[in-house]
């Protein structure tokens, strides 16, 4: 694997070490991020070892090209970054936290990464590079940085989630955590907050309907390709109302003051909302 010099590797490698594993939004990608985070810190280079996992395991955008990690430098002028990956496999990725948890979900979930960047090219290749996004094109942005999948397959607490209604979801419901319902983070910007977390932090929840211990199968992935694609599809990809709001250190074991009930009488953080309508 390549060396970087250690001057350009040092404020980098100091950034890894600050995350903590152990931390139950971090376990699901503890194993391969934990790995990288050691490699940078003896000096590898991060694109040479994202490029050898992503290798190993065949990764591809959705045209079928292999997918790889290069400097950001490698983007030409003018060309926007979603239409890049979808033209070439190549992730322009930097040496920081933002981009480092963006490559570590390309490779958990290579399908629905390969789908989202799709979805981000078609609408770029149809209207352009605009300032506003518009509806398809801002809710996978959304979901690509900030999006948490909750798996379960009772309806019920689903309907707890898209209804606001935090009582039940997380007070009454509370021991159907971990065996009915599970959360999965997916945004890296998310994951970049949760280094340093804080009570408000806020995701936008895509509801699947699998059980909670699918949670670290590639079931998931497949799962969540195809639901991407379907909402697409049918037009229900659109800006933030695609997602429920998920107040994140709510859900139970993710904070220590969560186990008091008084936690979630807070409602600058746990507001009460109306009903909307979720693409799943």
């Amino acid at each position: 694997m390549t060396a970087v010099p250690p001057a350009a590797n040092q404020a980098f490698a100091a950034s890894l070490s600050a995350i903590d594993w152990t931390r139950p939004w971090f376990l699901p990608f503890a194993v391969i991020g934990a790995r990288l985070a050691e490699f940078v810190a003896d000096g590898v280079s991060l694109h040479a070892c994202l490029n050898e996992q992503a290798a190993r395991a065949g990764l591809c955008n959705i045209r079928g090209l292999p997918l790889s990690f290069v400097a950001q430098e490698a983007l030409p002028a003018g060309t926007a970054y979603e239409s890049h990956i979808h033209a070439t496999g190549a992730v322009p990725t930097r040496d920081n936290l933002h981009d480092f948890f963006n490559a570590l979900i390309w490779l958990h979930f290579p399908r629905a990464k390969a789908r989202l960047n799709a979805i981000q090219a078609e609408v770029i290749g149809c209207a352009g590079v605009r300032a506003g996004r518009g509806g398809a094109r801002d809710a996978a942005t959304l979901f690509d940085e900030n999006a948490v999948l909750f798996l379960s397959a009772d309806a019920s607490l689903e309907a707890a989630l898209r209804g606001f209604e935090w009582q039940e979801l997380f007070v009454r419901r509370r021991e159907d955590w971990g065996r009915q319902c599970v959360v999965v983070p997916f945004g890296h910007a998310l994951l970049e907050k949760m280094v340093d977390p804080y009570k408000s932090v806020t995701a936008h929840a895509w509801p699947l309907a699998l059980p909670a211990a699918s949670a670290r199968s590639t079931l998931v992935d497949d799962a969540l390709a195809i639901s991407l694609r379907a909402a697409a599809d049918a037009g229900t990809l659109r800006g933030g109302r695609s997602f429920a709001p998920l107040p994140v250190m709510g859900i139970p074991g993710w904070c220590n003051a969560n186990a008091d009930a008084a936690y979630y009488a807070d409602t600058t953080v746990f507001r009460p909302g109306r009903r909307q309508s979720i693409a799943g």
